[in-house]
């Protein structure tokens, strides 16, 4: 179609949106296109910032009657760039970002382009939470539907876990509510297929009842790495109860007042605890870890929501982000994990991350299209670094951190901390064929012309 039709169409759709339509040489236009990670640049012929699910609905009409790529972007990080196309249509969902609470019956309504911030900061007030992103610039709907780890994950399971419907505007422009009890097939689904099958304009949460958290960081010297990650892996496996999580990470020493000068700008084995309880308790649990003597550390109460913004990862950095789950972790995997982290880019925001799954992530292993949520840990090399002519460094240094750890590691991996890393990874991703077939059929059935495919996609099934 030429460009005085399309542009003529463009003007037609802005008239139909409750929201905005912009294209290139607009303001505000390169601000819509600008993604959290710095290595993804693209310039889509349209974008949709829609403001209802009937704005959805027209953009998808008009991306398909343009024949458009559709991309669809909501609250958050988007690291592998899928929410973009060059030359395509992006559904921008970051203005349905409204988060209704009721403290009754201890429910949330949050809209599509909302971020775990705005989640976390309606919750407070009333005592309330559910398992988020580890930070409050990460999005709900993608990190929701793609399964949904967090902090406190193991307490009170992932964040799909905690999903009681979710509204989807389909390929076909209806407007449908998936629950249990509506749409079975599809909610299934949405436990872990991501976006392949609609965009999700809201989501109903099961919320959980927080009084209390206690957070801590414990910073260490760089020769205390391998004995501290032990003495971590002991505790989680044997003592530590459900409600305590948090992680283990290999970091950039940060310029702060509990640190020490001289580990500040260095690679740094940290610990970080988010307790569901009070710090008496927890100081109980991390006694093993107190014992070692960290170099610098914060132990304080507080409430769940600044625990949420206390760790936030800052935009605009380049980005590489993998994962593995382990069956296990015993000293030579330890020996390995520590080692490497010698490679990251430092100084910069990377980490070198062993996060503690099993509890409440264990419980529901089968129910949902996500693999291996029987696992005890994930290793997840997190690369935020600025330079481009870091690139190459970093990528490897993420892809050997998954390399030393493949004899410990389960099939398949937890897609929302990986780029496309091809189709049987993928498939392994959402727990292996016969999820991945059940999977395809859903798309057959709403999404049958793969309208919805900048993501880890399932091809829809043929008959």
């Amino acid at each position: 179609m030429s460009a005085p039709t399309i542009a003529g169409d463009v003007a037609a759709l802005r008239d139909r949106l409750a929201g905005t339509v912009l294209v290139a040489g607009q303001d505000g236009y390169d601000d819509a296109r600008t993604l959290f990670n710095a290595t993804i640049d693209r310039r889509p012929a349209v974008i949709a910032r829609c403001a209802t699910p009937a704005d959805v609905a027209e953009a998808i009409a008009f991306g398909r009657a343009h024949d458009l790529a559709v991309s669809v972007r909501s609250g958050g990080h988007g690291v592998a760039g899928a929410a973009l196309s060059d030359g395509g249509l992006v559904i921008d969902t970051r203005l349905m970002h409204d988060v209704h609470v009721d403290p009754v019956a201890r429910t949330a309504r949050v809209g599509g382009g909302a971020n775990w911030g705005m989640v976390d900061r309606a919750c407070q007030p009333h005592g309330l939470m559910t398992t988020g992103g580890r930070v409050t610039t990460t999005g709900v709907a993608g990190l929701t539907l793609g399964g949904g780890d967090g902090w406190l994950a193991r307490g009170f399971g992932l964040a799909c876990d905690n999903l009681l419907a979710v509204e989807l505007v389909t390929a076909d422009g209806r407007t449908v509510v998936a629950s249990q009890d509506e749409h079975p097939e599809l909610f299934w689904a949405l436990h872990g297929g991501g976006g392949n099958f609609g965009v999700a304009t809201s989501l109903t949460f099961r919320l959980h009842e927080l009084p209390v958290t206690t957070f801590a960081i414990l910073v260490y010297d760089p020769e205390d790495g391998e004995e501290l990650v032990r003495r971590y892996r002991d505790l989680i496996e044997s003592d530590a109860p459900d409600a305590f999580g948090g992680g283990l990470v290999y970091l950039t020493g940060p310029e702060e007042d509990f640190l020490p000068q001289r580990l500040v700008g260095r690679l740094t084995p940290a610990v970080v605890v988010v307790h569901a309880g009070q710090e008496p308790e927890a100081r109980r649990l991390m006694a093993p870890l107190l014992d070692l003597g960290p170099a610098g550390q914060i132990v304080e109460e507080l409430p769940y929501a600044e625990v949420q913004g206390a760790l936030d990862d800052p935009p605009g950095y380049r980005n590489y982000w993998t994962a593995e789950h382990l069956t296990r972790l015993p000293d030579e995997a330890v020996t390995a994990f520590c080692r490497r982290a010698s490679d990251m880019v430092v100084p910069s925001p990377s980490q070198h991350a062993l996060l503690p799954w099993g509890g409440a992530i264990a419980a529901q292993a089968g129910t949902w299209p996500i693999a291996n949520r029987d696992a005890t840990w994930c290793v997840h090399p997190l690369g935020l670094w600025e330079d481009p002519a870091d690139d190459d460094r970093a990528i490897a240094w993420a892809k050997a951190v998954r390399a030393d750890l493949a004899p410990y590691a389960a099939a398949g991996t937890y897609l929302n901390y990986t780029t496309d890393e091809g189709r049987d990874r993928t498939i392994a991703g959402f727990g292996g064929e016969a999820n991945y077939r059940r999977l395809a059929a859903v798309k057959a059935e709403y999404d049958p012309d793969n309208v919805f495919r900048f993501n880890h996609n399932i091809e829809p099934a043929t008959a």
